[in-house]
């Protein structure tokens, strides 16, 4: 756990929190919150999302957000399932490891 905690911590401070800020609550009208984010509800949609980015309009906690959030394609399974370990643990969604295996049945799907 500690190890995919701290690594995802880096890779979040690194690649999201410019926008979602280092508190996860976004900014402003322009990015929409991590912490207490009804869309963390869907781990795979958030497994997809940090993969392949997204444009268009997405609705979190009731309010429209319309900026583009780019693909980090660069991330491996491994990077993804640390960040998504540290962001679940992170904003107490829940208190567990999100694997790679985890990652990786969400990225073949497609």
């Amino acid at each position: 756990m500690e190890q995919y905690y701290i690594g995802g911590k880096e890779i979040y401070e690194k690649n999201c929190a410019n926008c979602h800020q280092i508190d996860g609550k976004g900014l402003q009208n322009l990015y929409p919150p991590i912490a207490g984010s009804d869309f963390l509800k869907d781990k795979s949609k958030v497994i997809l999302l940090i993969k392949n980015g997204i444009s268009g309009e997405i609705m979190v906690n009731g309010k429209k957000y319309n900026q583009p959030m780019p693909a980090n394609n660069q991330l491996q399974s491994l990077d993804i399932a640390e960040v998504v370990t540290y962001i679940y643990n992170e904003w107490k969604v829940e208190d567990k490891v999100t694997t790679t295996e985890e990652v990786e049945k969400v990225l073949n799907k497609l």
